[in-house]
């Protein structure tokens, strides 16, 4: 359901929302070898999430990438949504162009439940709640 993309989009966040504040940047260098994501490729991720204003940065010697508390408080939703898009979340999972309400694939009626029930979720979770759980020990993040 989730493209690599914006799983390493989520991960990113989720080591800057624990890692970073507006005293403290980090560099992309410091960011991809913890959650395991190519440098080029995350530094990418990461301008296309300051361009949304989903993440916060500094240029400069003194710079790197950083989660202010409006940033925190975005939705999972929004990370995913920046990246991939709305319609990837809310495509047929038969990947058929067509599929709707009024003319569904043989999955659409079993899966659609469970995926209205998945995006509000997300929609519901901030970074800031994500973070929590994971300074907690109630999620697992290699960080």
């Amino acid at each position: 359901m989730l493209s690599h993309s914006s799983k390493y989009a989520i991960k990113a966040v989720l080591f800057l929302a624990i890692h970073s504040d507006s005293e403290k940047k980090v560099m992309v260098k410091d960011i991809s070898d913890p959650i395991n994501v190519p440098q080029a490729y995350l530094a990418k991720l990461l301008q296309q999430l300051v361009k949304e204003h989903l993440v916060s940065s500094v240029r400069g010697p003194k710079g790197g990438f950083y989660l202010d508390d409006q940033n925190m408080n975005n939705s999972v939703i929004d990370i995913i949504y920046a990246i991939d898009g709305e319609e990837k979340l809310n495509a047929c999972m038969l990947s058929l162009e067509k599929c709707n309400e009024e003319k569904p694939c043989p999955l659409h009626h079993i899966l659609n439940t469970s995926r209205n029930d998945i995006l509000s979720n997300l929609k519901d979770r901030t970074i800031k709640e994500l973070a929590q759980d994971v300074e907690a020990g109630h999620a697992f993040l290699p960080l």
